[in-house]
């Protein structure tokens, strides 16, 4: 009980305000009546207009990862382990199993995907396909029944998708009757549940006013698109920082908010909207850049904090584990700006124009981050404060990568719900040991009471070249990072009455090989402390992608007090 107070003192009284409205609304039957089940219907008519737009000049490489998703398209009548007839609101979306494969295959990205289909191959039937399978979709889910329409998010998220595909069909203005249909339910749902979503402080209170805020503007609901377009800034002024650092603390999480808030940008351009209140686009720009310092030649990213796999608006089919379409696409929107891939397919399917390199700063520091580049390398550091609540113990984590290679890596994600073999997970990879951190006689330095909340958070401040904290045991841990050249060290100063500790670094793939003094493989890591030390190269676990889990490498250093100073140098070839 002491712990969940903790917590809520952390939280706050505004999201704890929007919790306990959420739940009294639920208590009262008050969502539910809003949405009872509607009568399974399709109104007649085509979907996209006779002639639609002609299509980007491609490389043959763009079109064949086309080809490859059209070839994988996922089941249309498909809910997993899930009742698709029961009410959604109050279903249990844990005990069936993980949920989120559902949802994802459930988000219509194909809807977009067609669209693209039928304007580069009009011969081949990808208009009539389009036609069926969204019918089909719609009464294999009849509206608030069934887990597709149990979370608000995943009816705004299917919102932007076909608020994406009017935008390429270019009849954006004039949704077919059809859409329209899915639209009024889906604005219907979203609405229903809005106080939960303002009460998470992450990823909802952005993506279900932008699914609003889309129903609004496509249906000509001028209401609904203002009061939208209001909670859409504010959660914006909230949640996202002048310096560009999310409240959602997650590189995948990150991703989508600016995927989220390209197509409402993209919808907004299409419909010659009025901009969006202060300081949409301002926070949008700042975020836009925010990502795209991290992003890898290849679109590789980070894993820094939670990981679900999400891929809005693919407009590349590069899927993913490739983020250079989000982060491509949002700074050209939103900053006047390119991120380096010139050539990046979505940006050319909708019209928008090249733009100059963006500015890359040598060291960057954001809202809970900080990031470096030397001579090919890139680096991020996980910092403070903690304004908004942590989902791992990832507090100090540094990630090291050398151009679109892994030096030194976060341990990812696993799964939210996995099977009963897999239940370890959720206690492995939030925790600090899956993190290049220090762990405290074998403790974690904050209590996890779910899922998705910890209590006793550390206090975090920042410190030349880097952050420090002091945990709940009353240790404390400072880190400074310096970049020279292809040289990187990492300074850590210990402090407590702790007894032992522990320093890991988690290995990028590929051949690694114990030495005396730290490790050799795609780097040479050298360790240093003002104690002795054991050395060590255990295997570890690593999640590449949601659901997947796979063997690492992990060089662990032992040290007993009394220690003071470690030193870590990493040589980059």
């Amino acid at each position: 009980m002491l712990l969940m107070v903790d917590a809520a003192r952390r939280i706050g009284p505004r999201p704890l305000a929007f919790y306990a409205l959420h739940r009294l609304s639920h208590a009262a039957g008050l969502p539910q009546r809003r949405l009872r089940a509607a009568p399974c219907s399709w109104p007649a008519g085509d979907l996209l207009p006779t002639t639609l737009p002609p299509p980007p000049l491609l490389t043959p490489g763009d079109m064949a990862r086309l080809r490859a998703a059209l070839a994988a398209l996922p089941p249309v009548r498909w809910h997993g382990s899930f009742d698709a007839t029961a009410p959604a609101i109050g279903m249990d979306l844990f005990h069936p199993g993980d949920v989120r494969p559902v949802w994802e295959a459930n988000r219509l990205g194909w809807v977009p995907l067609l669209v693209q289909a039928a304007r580069l191959w009009p011969e081949e039937g990808h208009r009539e396909a389009l036609a069926a399978r969204l019918r089909e979709w719609s009464l294999a889910n009849p509206a608030f029944r069934g887990p597709n329409w149990a979370c608000g998010q995943e009816a705004a998220l299917r919102v932007l998708h076909l608020a994406l595909a009017l935008v390429l069909a270019g009849n954006a203005g004039h949704p077919p009757d059809a859409i329209r249909h899915l639209l009024r339910r889906h604005a219907r749902r979203i609405a229903a549940t809005r106080a939960y979503a303002r009460a998470q402080d992450n990823n909802h209170a952005i993506s279900e006013p932008a699914g609003l805020l889309a129903c609004g503007w496509l249906l000509g609901e001028r209401r609904m698109a203002r009061g939208a377009a209001r909670d859409l800034s504010a959660a914006l002024a909230r949640l996202v920082a002048p310096d560009g650092g999310f409240a959602q603390l997650s590189t995948g999480y990150h991703r989508l908010l600016l995927d989220t808030l390209s197509v409402v940008e993209l919808l907004r351009q299409a419909l010659r909207q009025p901009p969006l209140p202060s300081p949409f686009a301002t926070r949008a720009m700042a975020a836009a850049r925010w990502l795209a310092r991290l992003v890898a030649d290849d679109g590789g990213l980070p894993r820094l904090g939670h990981q679900d796999g999400s891929a809005l608006a693919d407009l590349s089919c590069c899927g993913e584990a490739d983020a250079r379409g989000s982060a491509e696409r949002a700074l050209r929107l939103f900053a006047g700006e390119s991120a380096g891939f010139g050539a990046e397919p979505g940006c050319l399917w909708l019209g928008l124009p090249a733009a100059p390199a963006m500015p890359r700063p040598a060291a960057w520091r954001a809202s809970g981050s900080m990031g470096w580049e030397s001579a090919g390398a890139r680096a991020l550091l996980r910092a403070g404060p903690l304004r908004f609540r942590p989902g791992q113990a990832d507090l100090l984590h540094f990630e090291l990568w050398d151009g679109s290679r892994p030096i030194l890596a976060d341990g990812g994600t696993g799964a939210y719900n996995p099977a009963a073999a897999e239940r370890w997970w959720l206690d492995y990879f939030p925790a600090a040991a899956a993190h290049n951190t220090i762990t405290f006689d074998g403790r974690e330095p904050m209590p996890r009471l779910s899922r998705f909340l910890l209590a006793r958070w550390p206090r975090l401040w920042a410190v030349a070249g880097g952050a420090a904290l002091r945990d709940m045991h009353g240790n404390g841990h400072r880190r400074a990072i310096r970049a020279e050249g292809r040289v990187w060290t990492v300074e850590d100063e210990v402090s407590g009455r702790f007894h032992r500790l522990e320093l890991r670094w988690r290995l990028g793939p590929g051949a690694w090989r114990l030495e005396p003094d730290g490790a050799s493989g795609a780097a040479r890591l050298r360790l240093e402390a003002d104690a002795p030390f054991l050395l060590a190269l255990e295997q570890g676990w690593e999640s590449p992608a949601y659901g997947v889990v796979r063997p690492c490498s992990v060089l662990v250093a032992r040290i007993a007090a009394p220690v003071r100073q470690l030193r870590t140098t990493v040589m980059l070839p």
